[in-house]
């Protein structure tokens, strides 16, 4: 559900080099294999220390969902820690923690992904409870485990979003970005009238569709022997059937031909203003430079809007600028928080000083410089580690679906080291207009 703003956190796994050095070719080495019923397998052995991480993606996200059934990917990854035919209910995380391990889940619009980080001898019991629950989920008690998760969904969406301050931004911006009917058109958590109205069937025959061997990839990295490890995964999951193959994702280009402006009232003590972009995809020309952009104009205290909105004028609380790299195409969004007494429309206006800045003149070499060594520190210390959302296990399976090759850092790292001033400049002025956005303004008042 929070994935909503930090979409651009696979992309800040991503680099630029901080001088004129030469440094070694960057490599992960890997071992690919794929079994009969199409599960595509990748390993990396990193004895640094003795521990494994086991990381599966589905590749199916709330945008392969349709209108008025919406919010099942979401839920599935709370029902996949519920139980499966030879797990029962509760002793997936019990299991687990009982031989030091800890495991997460995430849904984005794109992929839904689960990882188990445990010591590196807990191996198999990893693999038998990732492969239980994506071929026997639905036993007996499929129903009960389903209905209660939809309770539980329903629960975390009047947290997270319906009594969440500004909260509500998760719901409009999808909506104000993309027209009806479009795979981003909706946020990540669904619809809970969609839920509620929805069949038993309904939510088993989508992950009968998108929970098989054909339509995931499985990566495990860490202290790990490859040949043994391959034998295990043959083990525990060459009886999970196929399944027919998912056809891949696909939606027109959807083009803002103007501003699209809304101001919705909230339970919130402080005005808050979300500007947005639609911008290049994941991995495409632009995607990079707009994540420099970002570091740019809030990546630290002495980015630009930091230092104007929040130390120099002091009418922002804070300042947020993020690229969403999405597959379909990604979103550019600022977010900004009034100081008390403080009108949106001048905060909107200093952002606007700094967008015509970065489209009429370059940013300066120690700016760029400042910049590139952050985020090449950011990707850095992703690979330090094989286990988490961050980690090298993870991104192995994430340059695996957006470039077809798990060991796509040092090409990452290439795509940020060719950026030059002239392409922030080139790419703002291209991207970030002022006469094709969205803007939204959250204001204090009766939530309606």
């Amino acid at each position: 559900m929070k994935r909503w703003l930090s979409l651009s956190a696979l992309l800040l796994l991503a680099s630029v080099s901080v001088g004129a050095q030469q440094r070694p070719t960057l490599s992960v080495p890997f071992t690919q294999f794929k079994l009969p019923n199409g599960l595509n397998v990748i390993l990396h052995r990193d004895t640094s220390v003795p521990v494994v991480s086991v990381n599966i993606w589905y590749h199916v996200g709330s945008g392969h969902e349709r209108p008025g059934r919406t919010g099942f990917a979401h839920l599935f990854e709370h029902v996949m820690f519920e139980g499966s035919m030879h797990v029962p209910e509760g002793s997936f995380d019990t299991w687990l923690e009982a031989a030091g391990g800890n495991n997460n889940g995430s849904t984005t619009n794109d992929r839904t992904n689960y990882y188990e980080d445990l010591p590196a001898n807990a191996l198999e019991l990893a693999l038998f409870l990732e492969s239980d629950r994506m071929g026997f989920l639905l036993d007996d008690k499929a129903p009960d485990k389903i209905n209660g998760q939809r309770d539980v969904v329903k629960n975390e969406k009047r947290q997270s979003v319906d009594n969440q301050p500004y909260g509500q931004a998760f719901i409009e911006l999808p909506a104000l970005l993309y027209p009806p009917g479009h795979p981003y058109s909706w946020s990540t958590i669904g619809s809970m009238e969609d839920l509620t109205a929805a069949s038993f069937e309904d939510v088993a025959r989508f992950f009968r569709t998108y929970y098989v061997p054909s339509n995931a990839s499985l990566v495990i990295a860490g202290d790990i022997d490859p040949a043994a490890t391959r034998t295990l995964v043959e083990k525990w999951f060459s009886d999970v059937p196929a399944g027919k193959p998912v056809p891949p994702l696909t939606a027109p280009t959807v083009v803002l031909d103007g501003v699209k402006k809304k101001t919705i009232t909230d339970r919130v003590q402080l005005p808050r203003l979300y500007m947005a972009w639609h911008t290049p995809a994941l991995m495409q020309p632009g995607d990079a430079e707009l994540d420099i952009v970002s570091n740019l104009l809030a990546g630290g205290k002495n980015s630009r809007l930091y230092k104007r909105l929040v130390y120099d004028l002091q009418i922002a609380q804070d300042v947020n600028a993020a690229q969403q790299s999405q597959a379909l195409g990604s979103n550019y969004v600022i977010i900004a928080t009034a100081r008390p007494g403080q009108a949106l429309d001048r905060i909107q206006a200093v952002i606007d000083e700094e967008l015509d800045r970065l489209r009429t003149t370059p940013p300066e070499a120690r700016e760029m410089q400042r910049a590139l060594n952050q985020i090449e520190a950011n990707f850095y210390r992703g690979m330090e580690r094989v286990g988490g959302f961050g980690g090298k296990a993870n991104q192995l399976n994430a340059y695996h679906k957006a470039a077809g090759d798990p060991d796509y850092f040092q090409e990452d790292l290439d795509r940020y080291r060719k950026v030059t001033a002239a392409d922030v400049k080139a790419m703002v002025e291209k991207y970030l207009g002022k006469d094709r956005r969205v803007e939204l303004s959250i204001v204090p008042g009766e939530k309606k």
